[in-house]
Formats: structure tokens, sequence, C-alpha cells
């Protein structure tokens, strides 16, 4: 493969993409069904031009039949009076006659033929546009529901992957964390708050307690004696 059609090859490639990308198959499905339709009317002026061609061939044959009814009348006139010389002209007028006749004939066989054909043709092409009409119609549709399907589940997407769902998710999640954040620093406090209260009533009952053993001393009558001791041993210290 020479240089030139590897680089039109490589061209082929990279703008036949691009044209395919841009592209929309239902837009150009509408546009074949628009241009069958526009062949209509070139196709029926066709089929018209060839029924007047027809029509002409067979009207041109009729005036030539007419005329051989009228040579053959004045061949005979003309035996009848003894003028073979004229009766010898009309009789090749005739015969030139019979000979374009002839060719009429076939030219207005082969132009019935063509406007048969046409018409034939046409018929086939309107059943054509028909099935290719329905078939686009269908195709559309489906396009055009594929290109909603797509639009919502776009639009889904969004919605889950990063929209309001995600942010709804996320700030429940944010919230519980929080709710559940208070909650333990709530126990937090209270439990702080018990053992405080454990600890200042359980030295309360520690004095109560020596208060009441110091009033026993005293009704016993040895108050002093371990007070002093006390005393004794501190002044000592």
């Amino acid at each position: 493969m020479s240089i030139w059609q590897r680089f039109k090859r490589a061209l082929r490639s990279i703008f036949g993409g691009m044209v395919s990308e841009m592209e929309d198959p239902a837009l150009i499905l509408e546009q074949n069904i628009r241009d069958m339709r526009d062949k209509i009317p070139k196709m029926n002026e066709n089929i018209a031009m060839l029924k007047a061609n027809a029509k002409l061939i067979e009207r041109e044959k009729a005036k030539l039949e007419a005329e051989q009814a009228k040579m053959t009348a004045n061949i005979k006139a003309a035996i009848n009076q003894n003028r073979e010389d004229v009766a010898g002209q009309y009789a090749l007028e005739l015969e030139q006659n019979k000979t374009k006749v002839a060719t009429l004939e076939t030219q207005l066989s082969q132009a019935q033929s063509a406007a048969a054909k046409g018409e034939e043709a046409k018929v086939a092409f309107m059943k054509e546009l028909d099935r290719k009409t329905k078939e686009a119609l269908d195709a559309i549709e489906t396009a055009k529901r594929a290109k909603w399907q797509k639009e919502v589940a776009d639009t889904m997407e969004q919605f889950t992957a990063g929209g309001v769902d995600h942010t709804h998710d996320e700030m429940v999640k944010r919230i519980e964390k929080q709710s559940a954040m208070s909650e333990v620093k709530l126990d937090m406090a209270v439990s702080k708050g018990n053992n405080e209260k454990a600890s200042i009533e359980a030295d309360a009952e520690k004095i109560r307690a020596a208060e009441l053993v110091k009033q026993f001393k005293i009704e016993m009558g040895v108050s002093g004696g371990s007070d002093s001791a006390q005393d004794k041993s501190g002044v000592k210290a």
C-alpha cells in the first residue's frame, strides 16, 4: 500500500468517525422519507410524458391508416380510368404509408410498454415508500424513547451519585453522629457528677462516724486520751 493510500485511509478513519458522531439516525431517516416523497412529482411527470408520447404515436398511426383508405380508393379510380401511371404513384405512396404505420406500431408498442412499466415502477415505489415510512416512524419512536430513557437514567444517576440522595444520606449520618456524641458527653457529665456526689457523701459518712465515736469517748471518759496523745505526738514531732 502506498503512502498516499495510507494517508487517505487515515483521513477517512478520522473524518468518518467525526461524521458518524455528528449523525442523528432519526433526523437522517426523516430526511430520507422526505427525499423519497420529493421523487413522486417527478415520477408522475415522467409517466405522463410516456403516456403522452404513446398517445401522439397512436394518433399519427390512426391518421396514416385513414389516409390508406383514401389512397386505396384513388388507386382503384385511376385503374378504372386506365391511368395506371397515376395508380402507380398512389400505390407507391400507399406502400410508404404502410411502412410508416408498421414503424409506428412498433414505436407505439414500446411507448405503451414503457408507460405501463412506469406505472408498475410507481406502484412498487409507493409500496416501498409506505414500508420505509412505517419502518422509519417506528425507528424514530424507538429513538425518542431511548433518548428519554437515557435522560431519565442520567438524571437518576446524578441524583443517586452526587445529588440530593447523597447529600441527604450524608446529613442524616452527620446528625446521627452528633447525636451520639452528645449522648456520650451527657453520660460522662452525669457519671462525673454522680462520682463527685458519692465521694462527698463518703467523706460526710466518715466525718459523721468520727463524731459518733468522739461522742462515745466523751461519755466513756476517754475522750481526751487519744487527743492528748495525738497532741503530744504532734508536739514531740
